[in-house]
């Protein structure tokens, strides 16, 4: 009885600190996507930014479930007000306003790279899964570009997805290139 009531406490134990260290894991996500905001190039209507970086790697590191949460907490943290998007921004006129549609698919864009990077391991696959990941941002934001503002669609995917090509393959060769390395190494985040 002696070692059920021990094993018991083990796991419970056990499961305290693997949840601690997961909010940690997400807190820190959540905190690089909003670092990654603050680096930004103008650009109208959408700026070039370090987020999506963040949000590839958040999927990678921390699982489809984890990344997702991530970048949820993330945009909650920003629409309730702390100046966490581009250009210090904040609040749920950022959320829904011209690159809501970008800020909305990211949860999305995590938990697929999260996702894919599961099935198979090497630099080429994490550079397809986050290529994946990042059309599905640039599409569903382009798309929400063209309802909410453009009304143009092929200019709204000229200015949301196009004009993001040379910058997002710079990021996206990084993301994958420390993801690999990582991997290679280490099995996993300590989750």
């Amino acid at each position: 009885m002696e070692v059920i009531r021990k094993t018991i406490i083990m796991d419970s134990t056990t499961s305290t600190t693997s949840l601690l260290a997961q909010a940690g894991w997400i807190s820190l996500f959540a905190a690089l996507t909003a670092a990654g905001a603050q680096v930004q190039i103008p650009n109208q209507p959408i700026p070039f930014t370090l987020q999506t970086f963040f949000v590839l790697l958040s999927g990678a590191f921390l699982g489809a479930r984890n990344g997702f949460i991530a970048q949820v907490v993330y945009i909650t943290i920003g629409a309730l007000g702390l100046p966490v998007f581009s250009g210090a921004s904040f609040g749920l006129v950022k959320v829904f306003g011209v690159t809501g549609g970008y800020l909305m698919s990211f949860p999305i864009a995590a938990a697929l790279v999260g996702y894919l990077v599961r099935l198979r391991k090497g630099y080429f696959w994490s550079l397809f899964s986050m290529f994946l990941s990042l059309v599905v941002i640039f599409t569903v934001g382009s798309l929400y570009l063209n309802a909410v503002a453009v009304h143009n669609l092929q200019q709204a995917f000229a200015s949301g997805f196009l004009i993001f090509s040379w910058w997002d393959i710079v990021k996206l060769s990084a993301a994958a290139a420390i993801y690999s390395e990582f991997s290679k190494r280490f099995h996993k985040l300590p989750l």
